[in-house]
């Protein structure tokens, strides 16, 4: 038996710059984070040679090209692994509509275990061009590729976006990261949604918003910078700009009740916040002084919180029965 644990996240500035379509011609950059809910891949070997799944749904199949389940068809595929196996997915929080990549920590963690069942080791680049391989060009799904980078290396890091994909782990002054951790809030809206047809309608207007994507990209190398000197209250600050121009392009990522729990908790004493996603639904992350936190979760009191920290490994394997 092979299980890994791949870690979901948050991302703070830059998402939207991390689509080829954008960083082909331009320079994307993303800030982003893994944070300590997770998923799991637990794999195991069968007497027999079926194929038995267990998600949310349960599959008993003869052959890969059978299972409905597209992100274990395709690692399966990918991987080699053709039979005799029996795969369970579980997760922290509801896998679908939440706007922390789950989809793609899936993916990591899905191949990751699959290698590790072959006794073979792969390396955390290897698996997040691998999983941008299935969800992108195998998938056709409408999405950037910060989710799979930041679910393979963990970390709070500085993803840029050009001819090469570079993962920067920030190292910080003065206890910055702690600070952060402390001043970060996350809030669930109470809309799971797909994401999908908020990231079509985005990404068909890359054209029409490369300068608020360029403006996007741009905070996220300020937030990295004053990350750096130790100077934490700067995020907050550029979390709000961020969500202003995230805004600018498409008219599905916000709605009225996004909105109106944005409004509450900034009168509440919030500096910034923004959806952790694409959009429309999902969770909001917001920055928050310790001496507004009471005042904001007073004001969100009908929203669910999900308490959090940074992960700093990524995905791992946590348990190989084979060795």
């Amino acid at each position: 038996m092979i299980i890994s644990k791949t870690p979901l996240r948050i991302s703070f500035m830059g998402g939207g710059s991390d689509f080829e379509s954008f960083y082909r011609s331009h320079n994307g950059a993303v800030l982003t984070t893994a944070i300590d809910k997770y998923v799991y891949v637990i794999v195991k070997e069968r007497f027999d040679h079926k194929i038995v799944l267990n998600y949310t749904d349960r599959e008993i199949v003869d052959s890969v090209k059978d299972i409905k389940h597209e992100l274990i068809r395709e690692a399966m595929l990918m991987t080699g692994v053709a039979q005799g196996i029996e795969i369970t997915t579980l997760s922290d929080i509801p896998a679908q509509g939440t706007g922390l990549g789950s989809s793609s920590s899936i993916t990591v963690g899905l191949l990751h275990a699959l290698y590790a069942y072959q006794s073979e080791l792969v390396t955390k680049e290897r698996l997040a061009n691998e999983a941008c391989e299935i969800e992108i060009e195998h998938l056709n799904k409408p999405i950037g590729r910060q989710d799979q980078y930041i679910a393979s290396y963990g970390n709070l890091c500085l993803i840029r976006f050009n001819h090469k994909i570079e993962v920067t782990p920030i190292y910080c002054q003065n206890n910055a990261k702690q600070r952060l951790e402390d001043s970060l809030l996350l809030f669930y809206t109470g809309i799971t949604r797909s994401a999908d047809s908020v990231l079509v309608d985005q990404e068909s207007h890359i054209e029409d918003n490369v300068n608020v994507l360029k403006e996007m990209a741009g905070l996220a190398l300020l937030g990295k910078t004053s990350l750096e000197k130790g100077e934490t209250s700067e995020i907050g600050y550029l979390i709000e700009q961020n969500w202003g121009l995230k805004k600018l392009l498409s008219d599905k990522i916000s709605n009225p009740e996004i909105d109106k729990m944005y409004k509450l908790a900034k009168d509440a004493g919030a500096i910034g916040g923004k959806i952790t996603g694409a959009g429309a639904g999902g969770f909001m992350l917001l920055f928050v002084e310790n001496s507004n936190k009471d005042s904001v979760r007073k004001a969100l009191k009908d929203y669910r919180e999900l308490p959090f920290r940074f992960d700093n490994d990524g995905t791992k394997i946590i348990f190989d029965g084979r060795k």
